[in-house]
């Protein structure tokens, strides 16, 4: 699982940071979270390819989440994306884009499906399940956790050995199935092989202040991707925002205990001061990383 920061500012968008924007590229698809002005923009400058998305997540519909949609679902058509294509968001995201599209005669050639999830909505997309929670923003705001697939133990060779089986596809077997057979005898396959891998698990929250759904949906997670619009000397302005600070989004981390935080979504008005926002985030929770556009970390194995 990796994530590809495509948009790190807020509101506007800077010459350092476009709006929000975030690929995440699962084994064989890439979702997005969230689609600011630009963001197909952005993707040229990677090996994101449009018809390889599959979904596309929005945590709310204020405009530098969901104004390059449009362009981007366009944009995948023209390149020949044919595959389905499904969009989650919340409740007025069908209406808007569909008359969208159709004001400006735009044409999809694949089938996409808008799902208009609710507060503790769970699906399950590309064999992982995404939990949705709301958040407290100014604006209807959700939070997204998402839970990849156990992976299956290691297969325990030694072991196989000693009943005289020799390497060749019934190891295979042996790790995806139940039971396997040995010249006439049945044996349970969990004795042959480790317990299974949990999968990475990945908190990426909208646009909030602190709440109790932040806390359920960052419990215990890899990695949880937070915004921090303001630095702990502008906390009054942030809440008049309903923004977070570096100091409450690393305060989550810490009572969450993730393995890593990495903070979004910052104003432009800490343009050449990412040392100094670093530094005062890691005064509370010392696993942190200030994303840019076009960083890339990734989760697991």
């Amino acid at each position: 699982m990796k994530l590809q920061f495509l948009g790190t500012g807020s509101g506007m968008p800077s010459k350092q940071r476009n709006v929000s924007g975030l690929a995440l590229t699962l084994s064989k698809q890439t979702w997005l979270i969230d689609c600011g002005e630009a963001t197909q923009h952005q993707m040229l400058h990677t090996k994101i390819k449009p018809r390889k998305v599959s979904a596309v997540w929005v945590t709310h519909l204020h405009g530098d989440h969901v104004f390059g949609l449009p362009g981007f679902l366009s944009t995948r058509s023209a390149l020949d994306g044919s595959s389905p294509l499904t969009l989650y968001g919340p409740k007025g995201i069908k209406k808007w884009l569909e008359l969208t599209m159709k004001v400006t005669g735009s044409y999809l050639g694949y089938d996409l499906t808008i799902v208009e999830y609710e507060d503790g909505d769970t699906f399950e997309q590309d064999g992982h399940l995404v939990t949705v929670k709301k958040l407290e923003h100014r604006f209807p705001s959700y939070g997204f956790r998402i839970e990849a697939p156990e992976r299956p133990g290691a297969l325990l060779v030694d072991k196989v050995k000693a009943l005289g089986i020799p390497s060749g596809p019934i190891y295979r077997t042996i790790k995806q199935e139940e039971t396997f057979e040995f010249e006439g005898k049945t044996y349970l396959s969990k004795e042959y092989v480790t317990e299974a891998v949990r999968g990475p698990i990945v908190a990426i929250l909208g646009d909030t202040v602190p709440c109790p759904n932040a806390v359920s949906l960052a419990e215990g997670v890899d990695v949880l991707v937070h915004e921090a619009t303001f630095m702990h000397g502008e906390a009054k302005l942030a809440r008049q925002y309903g923004h977070s600070t570096t100091v409450e989004a690393a305060t989550l981390a810490k009572t969450v205990q993730a393995d890593c935080l990495i903070v979004t979504h910052i104003s432009a008005r800490y343009q050449g001061r990412d040392d100094e926002f670093l530094d005062e985030v890691r005064t509370v929770f010392e696993h942190c990383l200030v994303a840019n556009d076009f960083f890339e970390y990734t989760v697991g194995d």
